[in-house]
């Protein structure tokens, strides 16, 4: 079985197949021929970190990806991630476009890194996928193609698809958490324009798997790091942040337009590809095979999923567990403000500041119900009707802290790696003289 990891950056579930008004009529194809899971959610709503959960099929801090690997972060295990994994079992293991997790290319297991041999880093990832997918193998690959499309670029995203108009903003909603003001549907119709070229791309490449022949043997992965840069979504621990898009198909009955409910993690993407790969299992992966929800053999694989965030542009040190009601978060550190530096510019994040965001207080504690509180905006973590799910809560947490080794539990603090650079979390912004840890 072969392999297609598709993915971007900064999507969240902002695509059609999760019901918004936002054309991406190639991924709603793919949703309608695979398997689409409603409640996906990344292990870290930042960068580096998510990806390098994903790929190990380990918590954040576990496989020791603590911040932003182009601000100096390192993984700890590299020889963690998957492509060693696969390439041990005689795939090959292919990066398109571009890769988010090490400083170094040659650390990350790839047997071949398109870019490289185009003598281009800046080669379009569809056009790599494509050439690719266009030759003959002898070998099962394992096809790693990466998007940037829906990441802030400056204070906007890439544009339209060419020759198409731009969105008109006076028809779009914004996002759940912000109230409907005309600058604020003028960032989300940027965000829109960039979902539509990211889903031109994506289209492409699906296009070809179908067209040279690959379809029947190909597992197609596609989802996305974490929540969409807009204040309090990514870098941010609510389903806002921590809700992505998952999106599979493939063999053995990865097919057929199936929509699951059950909670997965990200880092349940490694024991399913095992499975499905008929290969040995690791022996440091913490997530569980999706196969069981596929296969309907059950209804849910998973009680609870938990996440974090150490360090993004600044340190910002949170945890959080959710079940399929409840939403606890823990902040750790001094801080009771917002980190405005961990939140991208954006027309949002401007307006935001104005209405005086800066000067909100953030609690150490947040406790949601996720039936009656969706948008995780009433914070029950003081009431007294709510003290013995806030018990249980806390609880979850802190087992899943001590049993995976989590910094905080021991040493109240995540050690910064050596070469990692930080801001102040009173900066306003990333550009902000950035400074290196002690």
């Amino acid at each position: 079985m072969n392999i297609v990891y598709i993915h971007s950056h900064d999507t969240g579930r902002y695509i059609q197949p999760y019901g918004h008004a936002i054309p991406t009529p190639a991924l709603q194809k793919l949703a309608e021929d695979g398997v689409l899971f409603r409640s996906a959610f990344c292990a870290n709503p930042t960068c580096s970190p998510s990806r390098a959960a994903l790929l190990t099929g380990q918590w954040a801090h576990s496989c020791g990806m603590f911040g932003l690997v182009n601000r100096g972060w390192s993984i700890h295990h590299p020889g963690r991630l998957i492509m060693h994994t696969l390439r041990g079992a005689g795939y090959d293991t292919v990066m398109a476009g571009f890769q988010h997790v090490v400083k170094n290319l040659d650390d990350a297991g790839w047997s071949r890194v398109l870019p490289r041999e185009a003598g281009d880093e800046k080669a379009p990832a569809e056009e790599l996928a494509e050439s690719f997918l266009s030759d003959s193998h002898d070998r099962p690959f394992f096809l790693d193609v990466g998007f940037g499309e829906t990441h802030r670029r400056g204070a906007g995203f890439s544009p339209q698809p060419e020759g198409e108009a731009p969105t008109d903003p006076r028809f779009v909603r914004p996002p759940a958490p912000f109230p409907d003001t005309p600058e604020l549907r003028q960032d989300m119709g940027l965000f829109i324009d960039a979902a539509r070229t990211l889903d031109r791309k994506m289209g492409r490449v699906l296009e070809a798997i179908d067209r040279y022949g690959w379809r029947d043997n190909t597992l197609v992965v596609c989802t996305t790091d974490h929540g969409i840069a807009f204040p309090m979504m990514k870098c941010h621990l609510t389903d806002h942040g921590m809700g992505v898009m998952l999106i599979l198909r493939g063999p053995a009955g990865y097919s057929g337009g199936k929509v699951i409910d059950g909670m997965v993690s990200q880092i349940d993407l490694f024991p399913t590809v095992c499975e499905l790969a008929e290969i040995d299992r690791p022996d440091w992966l913490q997530g569980v095979s999706l196969d069981p929800l596929v296969q309907d053999e059950a209804t849910e694989i998973r009680e609870e999923v938990f996440a974090e965030v150490n360090y993004h542009a600044a340190y910002e040190p949170q945890r959080a567990v959710r079940t399929h009601r409840w939403k606890y978060i823990r902040r750790y550190g001094d801080r009771e403000l917002p980190v405005m530096t961990n939140c991208d510019a954006s027309i949002t994040k401007s307006t935001l500041i104005e209405q005086g965001w800066r000067e909100r207080n953030v609690p150490r504690e947040r406790l949601y119900d996720t039936v009656f509180d969706p948008g995780e905006t009433n914070n029950l973590a003081g009431r007294p009707e709510s003290a013995g799910v806030l018990r249980d809560m806390r609880a979850r947490l802190d087992r899943w802290m001590a049993s995976t080794a989590d910094p905080l539990v021991d040493h109240k603090v995540v050690p910064p790696d050596p070469g990692g650079v930080l801001n102040s979390p009173a900066d306003l912004s990333a550009a902000d003289d950035p400074q290196y840890p002690v």
